[in-house]
C-alpha cells in the first residue's frame, strides 16, 4: 500500500533538488554549499600553486571549462618559476565530475589534464606534472571566498580559495631537469562565472618563514546587470584561524602602481595591510578564456615570485608581521582594457 505521506516527502525533496540545482546554475551557492564541482556556468576555473621555499621554486597551474554552442573547450596551463617556462593549450571535450571534483581533457603525451581534488597530473608540450596532494586545510567558512556575495546569483564571477593549505609531493619534468617535490607548500582556489571580469588583479603567498600563514586577495570589476563597482576581498589563515575581509562587513581598498599592488582591508575587528612587489622579475604571461570565442588570450600578468609584506591587526594591535619573497602577483585584463605599460 503506498504511504501518502512518504511519496509527499519525496516529491518536495525532489522538488528542492531540482530548485537548488537551477539556483546553483546562476553562480551563486547558498550558505555551507559546496562550489568545488561546477556550476555548469559558462567559465569554471581551478587553480593551484606549488612552492619549494628552500630551492626557490614555484609551480602554478591552470584548469577551466570553456562552455560553447558549438562544444564544450577547456584551458590547460602550467608556469615555473625560475626560467620563463608557459605551457598553455585550448582542448576539445573537457569531462567534468563531481567527487568532489574530477577534471580530464586531452588524451597523450603532449596534451593530456587530469585532476581531482588530491592530485593533479598534466602533459602540456615538455612540461609533465605529476602531484599528490595531502594535509590539506580546507575552507571553514558558511560562505565561499566572496562572502555574502557568494550566495548573490548572476554575477559575472565568483571566487573561492578552497584550500588555504596543503602540501604537494611528486615530480615536476620541464626543458631544464626535473624537480622533485617533498612536502612543498599547496595553495588552490576556484573561479567561476560568465568569464573574467574587465580587469581583475590578484595575490598569494604562504612562506613567511616558520609563520604557519596563508593570504590570499583577489579584486576586480563586479558586474551585476547595468551596475559595475570594483570589489575586492582578503583572506588570511593565522594557524588555525581564517579571517575573511570582503564586502559589506569589511572595506576593501586596492591601488596598483608600477608593478606594486597596496590592499587595505578593515572590519570592525581585524585590519589588514599587503603591500606587494613584482618589480625584480618581469610576470609570466597566462592564458585568459573568452568562452564565447573558443580561444584564449594572453592578457594575464603575474609574477610568480614576488614579494608581499603583510601586517594584521586585531583591534588594532599587531597580530601577525611578515614578509614573503615567493608570493604569487597577478593583474590582469580583458582584451578591451589596455595594460599600462609600466605593469
Amino acid at each position: 500500500m503506498v504511504n501518502p505521506l512518504k511519496t509527499a516527502e519525496r516529491r518536495a525533496k525532489s522538488v528542492g533538488a531540482q530548485v537548488a540545482r537551477a539556483y546553483r546554475r546562476t553562480g551563486a551557492d547558498v550558505p555551507f554549499g559546496n562550489p568545488l564541482p561546477s556550476h555548469g556556468c559558462a567559465m569554471e576555473g581551478w587553480f593551484w600553486r606549488v612552492t619549494d621555499a628552500a630551492a626557490g621554486r614555484v609551480i602554478v597551474a591552470l584548469f577551466s571549462v570553456n562552455r560553447h554552442p558549438d562544444g564544450d573547450w577547456s584551458t590547460a596551463a602550467v608556469a615555473l618559476h625560475p626560467g620563463d617556462v608557459v605551457r598553455a593549450k585550448a582542448l576539445d571535450n573537457p569531462r567534468v565530475g563531481q567527487s568532489p571534483f574530477i577534471l580530464a581533457a586531452g588524451s597523450n603525451a603532449k596534451a593530456s589534464f587530469a585532476a581531482s581534488f588530491d592530485s593533479l597530473r598534466l602533459n602540456l608540450d615538455d612540461v609533465h606534472l605529476d602531484l599528490s596532494f595531502t594535509d590539506s586545510y580546507d575552507w571553514p567558512k558558511a560562505f565561499a571566498g566572496g562572502g555574502v556575495w557568494s550566495s548573490v546569483p548572476f554575477l559575472n564571477q565568483y571566487w573561492h580559495p578552497y584550500r588555504l593549505g596543503g602540501t604537494a609531493t611528486g615530480t615536476v619534468e620541464h626543458p631544464s631537469g626535473t624537480w622533485p617535490l617533498d612536502d612543498s607548500k599547496l595553495y588552490t582556489e576556484r573561479n567561476w562565472g560568465t568569464g573574467f571580469p574587465d580587469r581583475w588583479w590578484w595575490g598569494q603567498a604562504h612562506d613567511f618563514g616558520d609563520d604557519d600563514v596563508s593570504v590570499a586577495f583577489s579584486g576586480g570589476l563586479l558586474t551585476l546587470g547595468p551596475i559595475q563597482r570594483d570589489v575586492g576581498g582578503v583572506v588570511v589563515r593565522l594557524d588555525g584561524h581564517v579571517i575573511r575581509l570582503t564586502p559589506p562587513t569589511a572595506w576593501v581598498t586596492s591601488e596598483l602602481t608600477e608593478r606594486r599592488w597596496s590592499v587595505n582591508a578593515t572590519s570592525l575587528r581585524y585590519q589588514v595591510e599587503l603591500h606587494g612587489d613584482g618589480s625584480d622579475l618581469d610576470p609570466h604571461v597566462l592564458p585568459v578564456p573568452l568562452p564565447g570565442e573558443r580561444r584564449n588570450v594572453g592578457t594575464d600578468f603575474e609574477h610568480l615570485a614576488g614579494r608581499l609584506h603583510c601586517v594584521v591587526r586585531q583591534f588594532g594591535l599587531v597580530i601577525f608581521d611578515g614578509r614573503s619573497d615567493l608570493a604569487g602577483l597577478e593583474v590582469g585584463s580583458l582584451p578591451c582594457f589596455q595594460r599600462p605599460d609600466h605593469l
